[in-house]
């Protein structure tokens, strides 16, 4: 939802369109535009942020302010207000025109995301766990509090993240996590890593393709924790572990359970044929069908287990 104001200065006109109106939770047309009016329904952490009245007749207005709107009905949403001073020939502000736009979601969104950073960043601090994600781009994501627990920069961390590993594993590990990263297969290993106090730790440090719904590659996840700590997968992991579930592990996991096609099919919710696709390999890496019948054997009992030479196991419970 977007809207649109304005203020004349010289006759003191405002005025708001419908749908500003809505974005502020008042009826169109019901109260008089001010902008006393504007203010008060802004969160008082956020007022600071709006120009006050003497700067906005001198012409001095930010080009943009994110702040907080609490509505009559005591809702909260968040604003994108742009504003505009218009000049008379003789370089004197005349007017303010002004844009809203709705961003909560966004908002919410990107505070949502640096929650899980400084969340991240706790966890690597306090437990050494982290995860972290890698584009097609081969740019990766790394939480910060790496960089601070091994003494290293996080740019030169983020650009090969071999680094961290002791020299004398580092060839090795590469090449192992290489090959499997280029056949966007699982791959899970263990390296040993030096901080910066000088403590040798051991870490076991998991990689796993990312699929959307169609089938494209994404790029990549991953999950590092010390080898002595019994770290549960975190959610966005266990999407990654059951992308890599292939035909042959379905297979595995069928006959441990004494199932045939049509007791997966049934217990999943999917037709023989969409089975039989993915037994086969023929349905896409990202599809949903392939985490409904993964989903259905954990419930059965089955356990997909990665083990340390990038083997995904098939186990019962």
């Amino acid at each position: 939802m977007s809207g649109a104001w304005s203020w004349v200065f010289a006759g003191g006109e405002q005025i708001w369109s419908p749908g500003f109106y809505r974005l502020l939770g008042l009826v169109p047309n019901a109260a008089k535009a001010r902008y006393d009016l504007l203010l008060s329904l802004i969160h008082p952490e956020d007022r600071h942020l709006m120009p006050a009245l003497t700067d906005i007749r001198q012409g001095h207005v930010p080009r943009e302010v994110i702040v907080r709107v609490i509505r009559p009905n005591g809702t909260v949403r968040t604003l994108s207000l742009t504003m505009e001073i218009r000049f008379s020939t003789e370089g004197r502000p005349v007017a303010l025109n002004g844009t809203a736009l709705d961003v909560s979601d966004r908002e919410q969104l990107a505070r949502l995301r640096q929650e899980e950073r400084r969340r991240q960043g706790a966890l690597y601090l306090t437990e050494h766990i982290t995860t972290f994600s890698m584009g097609l781009d081969r740019i990766r994501e790394i939480p910060f509090a790496v960089a601070q627990v091994h003494g290293l920069p996080l740019e030169e961390i983020c650009a090969d993240p071999y680094l961290l590993i002791v020299p004398e594993e580092r060839s090795a590990f590469q090449a192992a996590a290489a090959e499997r990263i280029e056949r966007r297969a699982f791959f899970q290993g263990t390296a040993h890593e030096r901080l910066a106090n000088g403590e040798l730790w051991h870490f076991r440090i998991l990689t796993m393709p990312i699929w959307d719904l169609d089938g494209t590659y994404l790029g990549r996840g991953g999950l590092k924790y010390p080898v002595r700590s019994h770290a549960p997968v975190p959610v966005g992991a266990h999407e990654g572990l059951e992308h890599s579930v292939t035909g042959h592990h379905l297979r595995a996991a069928r006959a441990l359970l004494d199932w045939s096609m049509m007791d997966l099919a049934q217990a999943s919710g999917l037709s023989h044929s969409t089975v039989r696709r993915l037994e086969e390999d023929s349905e896409h890496r990202g599809s949903r069908s392939r985490l409904h019948a993964v989903d259905a054997l954990c419930r059965a009992g089955v356990r997909f287990v990665p083990i340390d030479d990038g083997t995904l196991a098939v186990a019962r419970v």
